[in-house]
């Protein structure tokens, strides 16, 4: 596994001791590089293997039902690693603390965890690498290429880095080995806790300090998160779901995205293995490249954007023609202006917006296109850029289910800021950024039948009436 990973830091650990894998991007057993190689490390050493979880301080939280939905994924992974003689732990609190805290008490001889562009991952492990002293090992198994082998640079946009992509593609693109028992036992002294043990209580306990935003109802209980309901999404999108997608997955009415990006996002499923499902599907070329272009290269272009772009989540990010043209139109009059109770309740005068917020926050999740409509139109109605920034941002990270996640935050870049993108005809409040509206939408899809779907009918008979 090293041709996906890097050393982070060569040392002597001094000891024969257990192998640890901080587990912080990818929450799965199978096609996990990083753990992947932890086993290769402890065979080599003859020792023993564990896994460690952190749920981050109060202030780093993400919602309530991003962490429903991480907790109830955890205990089948437990499970499994149990299977596997290697114990699993359960932290919570500063990542860095609890980590630097089992390193020490069971005297590893390694540390390997997972690829992280964002900003709170990157300090943590630069206060880890501070404290341990033993090797330290990041594997990215997130991309199916690894970020920092595709370019050493931010990418100005999609058709930058595919090339990249693309050359590299035929090395990465194979199946990862199973997973194997660990070598050896756990220390029994290793750890404050028995080796394997989780305090669950104590992590729901945690948990309920997260923004409020209540669990949804299509995913409602361990039965339908984790790694294997993963697995489970991804064989039926692509037995049901790819063919015709190239045609159907800009249509919000016919949602026909693959709706697989929370797995995604927690690493309960591996991005590597839906691009070998995919490519190896009945489905037309043109349905897998739709497919494998959003999987492989949007969802690269996004990590390589927040790994090159500390303020990735500012108006920082805009390039020198996005600055410009935002700058020159701070002060053109806005026709509405609605502060974040109001949008976050969805109750704006257009009742397209309202319906892709009200989704948003029944479902966690917002289509595509209407994510860039939605966003583009808060830039539109906000007193600045910065706010309205914040103001996606925010939304995003509290109540979609795949929030504070590299892909939102480029996603928001690209609405508010233009990174990403050109510039385009210039008009007011927008300058030059790309400009979409509700007349768009028409033309795209049955815009009034989504706005009954998820703001109701007298919503639809307002949009309807309109033109």
């Amino acid at each position: 596994m090293r041709d996906r990973s890097r050393l982070l830091k060569d040392a002597e650990p001094g000891t024969r001791g257990p192998v640890l894998h901080w587990m912080r991007r990818e929450f799965r057993v199978e096609s996990n590089p990083g753990l992947l190689l932890a086993r290769e490390l402890a065979e080599e050493n003859g020792v023993g293997l564990g896994v460690v979880v952190c749920l981050p301080e109060a202030h780093e939280l993400p919602s309530l039902r991003q962490l429903r939905f991480l907790l109830d994924g955890l205990r089948p992974l437990q499970a499994r690693l149990r299977a596997l003689n290697i114990p699993f732990f359960l932290r919570v609190g500063d990542p860095a603390a609890q980590v630097a805290d089992l390193a020490r008490s069971a005297r590893i001889s390694a540390l390997t965890t997972d690829f992280d562009p964002l900003r709170p991952a990157g300090r943590h492990l630069r206060t880890l690498l501070e404290t341990v002293n033993a090797p330290v090992w990041e594997s990215d198994g997130r991309n199916t290429v690894p970020c920092w082998l595709v370019s050493d640079k931010k990418e100005y946009m999609a058709r930058t880095i595919r090339p990249k992509i693309h050359r590299l593609l035929p090395e990465f693109m194979a199946s990862l080995p199973a997973l194997r028992a660990a070598p050896a036992p756990w220390p029994a002294q290793a750890g404050t806790a028995p080796a394997g043990e989780a305090d669950w209580s104590a992590a729901e306990a945690h948990a309920a300090k997260a923004y409020p935003a209540a669990p949804v109802d299509w995913v409602t209980s361990a039965e339908q998160t984790g790694e294997p309901q993963g697995g489970q999404r991804l064989d039926a999108f692509v037995r049901g779901g790819l063919r015709g997608y190239a045609e159907n997955r800009n249509d919000p009415v016919k949602d026909a995205s693959s709706r697989l990006s929370p797995w995604l996002h927690f690493g309960f499923l591996s991005a590597l293995d839906a691009a070998l499902a995919a490519a190896k599907s009945s489905a037309p070329q043109e349905d897998k490249d739709a497919f494998l272009e959003e999987l492989i290269v949007r969802r690269e272009l996004a990590d390589n954007f927040c790994l090159h772009e500390p303020r990735y989540d500012a108006l920082d990010a805009c390039a020198a023609w996005a600055q410009a043209t935002l700058d020159k139109h701070r002060g053109d009059k806005r026709s509405y202006v609605y502060d974040f109770n109001t949008l976050e309740k969805g109750e704006t005068h257009q009742p397209l917006w309202n319906a892709a917020q009200r989704q948003l926050v029944d479902e966690g999740f917002l289509h595509g296109y209407m994510r860039m409509y939605w966003a583009k139109k808060i830039l539109e109605w906000s007193p600045t850029p910065e706010e309205a920034l914040d103001a996606v941002v925010r939304l995003n990270d509290c109540w979609s289910l795949d929030g504070m996640d590299s892909n939102g935050y480029a996603g928001a870049a690209w609405s508010v800021c233009g990174v990403h993108d050109r510039g385009w005809a210039e008009r007011p409040v927008f300058g030059s950024i790309r400009y979409m509206n509700s007349n768009g939408a028409r033309r795209k899809f049955d815009a009034a039948e989504y706005v009954r779907r998820y703001a109701g009918v007298e919503q639809a008979r307002a949009f309807a009436s309109r033109k």
